[in-house]
């Protein structure tokens, strides 16, 4: 049996997937006590996404367009997420007085306005998008986001591209 198997990689994707959610849920945010700015959680949303989707791709094994179908999908949650990841960075290198104003926590957003208002509130981001709250090696959490999310755009492709995509 092949070591990459389709099956095989989308059950290890959909695992590094949820290691990622765990990660910033268990650890950054319960454990650091950081809370997520607009922009990470729609990122994380987008890595839900991929984690759901390389789920779906494994219990499913399709065939043929199938497999073109969820890794298609997941290919653009993965860009998603990296879309958003690179925004949030950008937010991070503006001047102090370029930075947009804060709004009011993610939890309230949910409280308060209508679906379509948060996403709309979430996909712009704020001020609070703008600060660094922890880095590893000199890289900051949407640095970290982004690298992940091209990693699963990668294994996305790699997914779309296979050879043996009718076995």
């Amino acid at each position: 049996m092949e070591f990459f198997s389709y099956r095989k990689t989308n059950i290890a994707s959909a695992v590094g997937c949820a290691a990622l959610c765990f990660y910033a849920i268990i650890y950054l945010q319960q454990h650091l006590g950081l809370e997520p700015c607009y922009l990470c959680v729609t990122q994380r949303f987008f890595v839900v996404g991929c984690g759901l989707l390389f789920s779906l791709a494994a219990i499913h094994n399709p065939t043929g367009s199938g497999r073109l179908w969820y890794a298609g999908a997941t290919c653009i949650s993965a860009l998603g997420g990296a879309y958003f990841a690179m925004k949030q960075l950008w937010l991070q290198g503006l001047s102090a007085d370029q930075v947009p104003t804060c709004g009011p926590p993610v939890d309230y957003l949910f409280d308060a306005f209508s679906t379509i208002e948060v996403i709309a509130m979430l996909v712009r981001g704020d001020g609070n998008c703008a600060e660094v709250q922890w880095q590893l090696l000199g890289l900051s959490i949407p640095a970290w986001v982004l690298i992940n999310c091209m990693t699963l755009f990668a294994i996305s492709l790699f997914q779309l591209m296979r050879k043996d995509r009718y076995q």
